[in-house]
């Protein structure tokens, strides 16, 4: 297992057997704190890929996953960002995709080697992008609202723009249209080569947790612990159950097999409580 975490103003990974063992740790970066750190690692092939992007300047660096030796690192703006790295399949090749900091970039994940860069996000961004193959999505939330398709074959071309508010949670992909549920509670079904709204529908509540697909069902969990359960359809908006558990609820949900796990907090006696819950899918 692979953790990063901050601490001592400086994010570390740490690589762990399954009984919890440390088997080496490295220093990523030095660490700025704004609003935290929110990046979690990627493992590909040989590698961890790791991000820490803050107001002090940042660092993009992949870790060989046998010995934590630094494999490559690229130096970052001097912005805060939230983003997580992300290896896609698109233009015909495998690509590190890393936005935030107003920059979309594409690196070769195996060596760092910058495959392009094009100005297209915003400052801030969180979530981890999706792709059609053909183009990867960008969502920010700061300083402007974002969401953009762009071109990953370096040309640099925003396909279509909006400015709907994804910011936290990210977007799914399924049979060429994306399906969000936005920090303010609405889920959306957009064309993904045009851009075109095919429907929204208000939820409720806020929501932090990213939506996941199961099958041809997304459930979308928001802040006050209530999940969502709609098809993942173009032509409108089907609700197919709504359940709730807990008082707050911050963690996406993973979903294995036919079962379930939430990290979920209760408020009781003015005292605050996590629990981990592995529930069945019946």
């Amino acid at each position: 297992m692979f953790i990063t975490f901050q601490n001592s103003k400086a994010i570390y990974l740490t690589a762990l057997t399954r009984a919890g063992k440390q088997l080496w740790q490295k220093k990523v970066a030095d660490f700025v704190t704004h609003q935290g750190y929110g990046a979690s690692p990627a493992v590909y092939k040989s590698l961890v890929l790791v991000s820490a992007d803050h107001k002090g300047g940042g660092k993009l660096a992949a870790f060989d996953r046998a010995s934590g030796e630094l494999a490559w690192s690229h130096e970052r703006p001097k912005i805060p960002n939230y983003t997580s790295p992300v290896v896609v399949n698109a233009a015909g090749k495998e690509q590190l995709i890393y936005f935030g900091c107003k920059l979309v970039s594409s690196f070769d994940p195996l060596t760092g080697k910058s495959l392009w860069e094009v100005p297209g996000a915003t400052e801030e961004c969180v979530t981890s992008t999706v792709t059609n193959g053909d183009m990867i999505y960008t969502t920010g939330g700061y300083p402007k609202n974002h969401l953009a398709a762009v071109r990953a074959d370096g040309s640099g071309k925003v396909v279509w723009e909006n400015g709907v508010r994804v910011y936290v949670p990210s977007l799914l992909i399924k049979d060429g249209y994306l399906y969000a549920s936005a920090d303010e509670g609405i889920a959306y079904c957009w064309e993904a080569a045009t851009g075109k709204e095919m429907w929204k529908q208000r939820l409720g509540g806020k929501f932090t947790a990213s939506p996941v697909l199961v099958g041809d069902s997304v459930f979308a969990t928001n802040e006050e612990g209530t999940t969502f359960i709609f098809k993942a359809r173009a032509d409108r908006f089907e609700k197919i159950a709504e359940n709730k558990l807990g008082d707050e609820v911050m963690a996406t949900p993973a979903i294995c097999g036919d079962r379930i796990y939430m990290r979920v907090a209760s408020h009781k006696d003015g005292r605050r409580r996590e629990t981990l819950y592995c529930l069945g899918i019946q």
